[in-house]
């Protein structure tokens, strides 16, 4: 039956492969288990209701995908747009953590509607692919500069604005070590490296507090005494409801946010699809990918479970190249990622008690250097799109929002296309956006 439906000969694939390479994919991504209820946590939601969210949608989802798609992909909230929710959105723009999911759940339906519609290559040919590259790239940096600075690696000051930390405190010295373990594996190309790298930092973290350095902190990881658990925290299911009544009596407010999650959304999901799709041999030689619209079609419903479960967007995760470089090939493998998810509902406890922020420094670090390598391919010969890129990035750090970062990087391309005399080659997408983000920049919508 598994033969007929996943077609493993045709794929140069088996069962146990299938299997294994599940079972990688998951150790890959599993650390968005941890860090997914620390980020969202600082928007106001309980740790353990993210948790269960996590768990539930990113399990659902991955059995969609492998079933509906056949990709051997993995879903979950995605890391750069969990910093948009929590940050941008519910921090920066004064939202409720309800109208945030609010928000999602609309975007995911706005995506939903661009999959089946056919306006993807439309909406893509729109963007200039440099602009693309430095708004994910920026994304990296802003995730690095949020796991230094939960840990205590980087701390505010009155006359610099911000400084380092004292490193012989125990969280940040637990933060540093973990980060530096962690790239140790990533640079020897340990399969799951992050993972791995979270857990010995949480093992080392333990042992720090039994020998008495940093016991009694908060940030520092311990094992609950009851680490496993048959009572799950639904107290978010549904909670996007709440956030429409409050949802709609800002418009603009409504859509930057929509924009800015269909935005992301749209293009991590697009390059990560066509990323994986190609290293299993479902691109062809015209750049078409085997079967993507259902991926597209399935990360889309993705992000609706997501957000009624209680969590920010789901999307696919571009870590499923490792379960992919050993072998997995069809949806067999989404599944089996979808299943370790569910399981993982069970020791909740002890996952919340061993990652925290301290713990997880080191996957906010090591995944923003991760999307800052794609600026390698940016075009830095073309003064506008250098500017562009660089005005992104660093707009988007300092400025503490994604959003602006964003704003920033068209106008930039914008004007700088107009003084080149090359306005005749914007198209009209363009110049909305441009109008869009000039209103957003000047009146804080």
């Amino acid at each position: 039956m598994l033969e007929n439906f996943f077609k493993f000969k045709e794929n140069n694939t088996d069962l146990k492969t299938e299997i294994i390479a599940g079972l990688t994919t998951f150790l890959a991504i599993a650390y968005i288990l941890g860090v997914n209820p620390t980020m969202l946590a600082d928007g106001g939601m309980p740790a353990s209701g993210v948790f269960f969210a996590t768990a539930i949608s990113s399990g659902i989802a991955c059995i969609i995908m492998g079933l509906l798609a056949k990709y051997p992909v993995g879903l979950a909230p995605g890391m750069g747009l969990n910093a948009l929710f929590t940050y941008t959105i519910i921090q920066e723009m004064g939202n409720t953590w309800e109208t945030a999911l609010a928000a999602t759940f609309i975007s995911s339906m706005v995506f939903l509607i661009i999959s089946i519609s056919g306006l993807r290559e439309k909406i893509l040919n729109i963007i200039p692919l440099d602009l693309k590259l430095g708004i994910g790239a920026g994304i990296g940096f802003f995730l690095a500069f949020l796991g230094l600075k939960s840990c205590g690696i980087i701390i505010s000051n009155p006359s610099t604005y911000v400084s380092m930390g004292t490193l012989a405190q125990p969280t940040t010295l637990l933060a540093l070590i973990g980060i530096l373990i962690t790239l140790i594996f990533y640079i020897q190309k340990i399969p799951a490296a992050v993972f791995f790298g979270l857990l010995a930092t949480a093992i080392l973290g333990v042992i720090f507090t039994f020998f008495g350095f940093g016991v009694g902190d908060a940030l520092m990881p311990t094992i609950p005494a009851h680490p496993i658990t048959t009572n799950m925290d639904t107290s978010l299911f549904c909670g996007f409801t709440r956030g429409f009544g409050q949802l709609f009596t800002n418009i603009p407010n409504l859509i930057t946010m929509i924009f800015s999650l269909v935005f992301v959304t749209f293009f991590d999901t697009t390059g990560t699809l066509m990323t994986v799709g190609r290293q299993c041999g479902f691109v062809d030689e015209n750049g078409h990918a085997k079967g993507i619209e259902n991926a597209f079609l399935s990360d889309a419903l993705g992000g609706i479970i997501g957000s009624i479960c209680g969590t920010s967007t789901v999307t696919a995760y571009v870590e499923s190249a490792t379960g992919i470089g050993i072998g997995g090939r069809t949806g067999l493998t989404a599944i089996v990622i979808g299943i370790m998810f569910l399981l993982s509902i069970f020791i909740s406890p002890l996952i919340l008690g061993l990652f925290t922020p301290s713990v997880t420094a080191a996957a906010l670090v090591i995944v923003g250097v991760l999307m800052v390598s794609q600026l390698k391919e940016v075009n830095w010969q073309s003064t506008v799109i250098a500017s562009s890129v660089f005005l992104t990035v660093i707009m988007m750090v300092l400025s503490y929002s994604i959003s602006i970062g964003i704003a920033w990087g068209f106008l930039t391309y914008a004007i700088g296309t107009i003084a080149q005399g090359r306005y005749k080659e914007m198209n009209i997408g363009i110049w909305v956006l441009a109008i869009i983000f000039i209103i957003y920049l000047f009146f804080g919508l």
